[in-house]
């Protein structure tokens, strides 16, 4: 039993930083110092994967009203978000110069194709702006600088040094860029100005809190909080409670 967050740290090599997860159920900001998660200056989205794919399937269903995309199963918008869709470095900008939309064509299994145009940039937005899905908390890259700043001053700029994004959400092509961008100017705005965040970006963040977990089973230090078959049969359920607490 470990923190997700702790364990995508772990995936980088580190034991503290700030992960920044992107899931499909929900989006955390969680400071990880020495391999533990720092619950007072955890932050959560309710804005993840999931709630993109419905909101490409109803930015679809509005631009296309027809049959063929009402009855469009779950899983094809969900293909369809993960090779089409991407972040806007400039929403405003894209959104309203169609000349930067980039339509493509993505081709179903049933042999139909379904084109997609602002439909691209707009699916994923919400997790920088919830409020688009009328969800009162702010972005993700606003949460994490609030996560930063709940720590003490004197670790700010260590954490800061190693955030790492992780999980599927933050795969898609310009999340990072974003990230860093939007999280970058929370810094110079309202923390102090010293703080510049560094993005730890690895090709395989999707995975990343189960490479983390491969990484920290195997450390020495890691062993003594194994619980065996054995030593559960001797101490029973009460041990629980003893290694993992």
């Amino acid at each position: 039993m470990a923190s997700t967050a702790a364990l995508a740290v772990c995936s980088t090599g580190a034991l503290s930083g700030l992960a920044v997860e992107a899931g499909a159920g929900v989006c955390h900001a969680t400071p990880i110092y020495a391999g533990h998660s720092w619950h007072e200056a955890t932050f959560r989205l309710e804005v993840a994967g999931t709630t993109l794919s419905r909101h490409l399937r109803d930015l679809l269903l509005a631009a296309r009203p027809d049959l063929l995309l009402q009855s469009l199963p779950r899983k094809a918008v969900t293909q369809i978000k993960k090779r089409c869709c991407y972040v806007s470095l400039d929403f405003e900008g894209d959104l309203h110069d169609p000349a930067r939309h980039r339509p493509v064509r993505f081709r179903l299994d049933s042999g139909c194709s379904v084109c997609l145009g602002s439909e691209r940039f707009r699916c994923p937005e919400p997790i920088f702006q919830p409020a688009l899905l009328g969800h009162r908390e702010p972005g993700l890259a606003t949460l994490a600088f609030w996560a930063l700043q709940k720590v003490p001053e004197t670790l700010r700029r260590r954490l800061a040094d190693t955030v790492v994004p992780a999980g599927g959400s933050t795969l898609f092509p310009g999340f990072t860029e974003r990230l860093e961008r939007e999280l970058l100017a929370q810094c110079q705005q309202h923390g102090p100005g010293a703080l510049r965040p560094r993005l730890v970006v690895q090709p395989g963040r999707g995975t990343a809190v189960w490479t983390g977990g491969s990484m920290m089973a195997s450390l020495h230090n890691f062993q003594r909080q194994w619980m065996t078959r054995a030593m559960y049969h001797e101490c029973g359920s009460r041990l629980v409670h003893e290694v993992f607490n």
